[in-house]
């Protein structure tokens, strides 16, 4: 799961960086109203967690971007300011929940945990397709009841084609995704290859009923048999 995290406090945000990582999500973070404006209109995020006292801009201004933008990311705002027009103003704007500071981060990472099971699963805490289980909680893979050990990647990348299933995925996207701001520093996508090769490889060893497709020179689809 991509997080983003806007917040200007440096303390604050090193410590919700490391809380969020130990968790296993993949965390970007923003400083400021600019930064946080360009990795919005650019990037997708499964959840975003936004404070709205910024350098340069306000973080209501940055719901109605997303809201403008028609995109449909999980919304957290953690604020300093308990104020009730404020929290009416950010729901209303789209955001899901409103956390106020400070704040424990075992309470923040059970809120952002709550906020993805009710989008993205329905309320459930797994992805159950054709006869394969995707376990969030537990990190695990299991094919007709039994587990497959997939690696951290490998999970990754199953878990985002499943959320997109019969859509198709660009390299750019995957990447972008899994790996995070770390995507710059790659020369190619390499590395993209043989992991889907490892992945494609257990989904047939394991008769699972999906499989990914290779749309050639754009990326990849996942379907099922």
């Amino acid at each position: 799961m991509k997080i983003l995290v806007i917040e200007d406090e440096k303390e604050l945000l090193k410590s919700i960086h490391d809380s969020l990582i130990q968790e296993q999500f993949l965390i970007e973070t923003a400083e400021n109203y600019q930064s946080a404006s360009e990795k919005i209109a650019l990037y997708t995020y499964d959840c975003i967690l936004l404070d709205i006292m910024l350098p340069g801009g306000n973080g209501l201004q940055l719901l109605q971007q997303l809201k403008d933008m028609d995109k449909s990311e999980n919304v957290i705002i953690i604020s300093a300011k308990d104020s009730l027009e404020d929290k009416l103003t950010g729901l209303e704007l789209g955001a899901d929940d409103y956390l106020t500071k400070p704040f424990h981060n075992a309470e923040l990472n059970a809120r952002i945990k709550a906020v993805l099971r009710r989008k993205n699963q329905d309320g459930k805490n797994s992805i159950e397709v054709a006869n394969i289980e995707l376990d969030l909680t537990e990190r695990v893979f299991i094919v007709d009841g039994e587990n497959i050990t997939l690696n951290r990647k490998e999970f990754d990348i199953l878990h985002f084609f499943l959320l997109n299933k019969k859509r198709l995925v660009t390299k750019t996207a995957l990447a972008e995704h899994v790996w995070g701001d770390h995507i710059d520093q790659a020369d190619n996508f390499d590395f993209i290859y043989y992991q889907i090769k490892n992945l494609r490889k257990k989904l047939q060893q394991s008769n699972a009923e999906i499989e990914i497709e290779a749309v050639y020179g754009i990326g990849y689809k996942l379907i099922e048999k």
